[in-house]
């Protein structure tokens, strides 16, 4: 069974930056669709941006222009670096497919102070 662990978040500052990083146990960015999504507190959990096995990207009109997703195949790792941080980025964030096939990991929280 496939484990996802996110990790990187932290308090910030609005203006500031953050490197997220989720650690697959297995080899699967070359067969998927991978996704960070956050889920802010009373909300429901939303895809901010996508990578796929060929280095396409997709972001949420939310994010664009300010995070950017990445992988390192070699460290089953995926990343996102997320640059100009705003109060409405506070969330829980998360790794996953797209298709949302493996079981969700704990998260890492991200807090952003005006």
């Amino acid at each position: 069974q496939v484990q996802l662990v996110e990790s990187g978040g932290g308090m910030v500052q609005a203006g500031g930056s953050l490197r997220l990083s989720c650690a697959a146990s297995e080899s699967i960015f070359r067969t998927n669709v991978m996704g960070w999504y956050r889920q802010a507190p009373g909300k429901q959990r939303e895809l901010v941006a996508s990578l796929t096995s060929y280095g396409g990207t997709n972001y949420a009109v939310s994010v664009k222009g300010r995070f950017t997703i990445s992988r390192d195949n070699a460290k089953n790792t995926v990343y996102l670096q997320m640059n100009s941080l705003k109060p409405e980025d506070t969330a829980v964030y998360y790794c996953n497919s797209v298709s949302g096939k493996y079981g969700w990991g704990q998260g890492t929280q991200v807090t952003v102070s005006s």
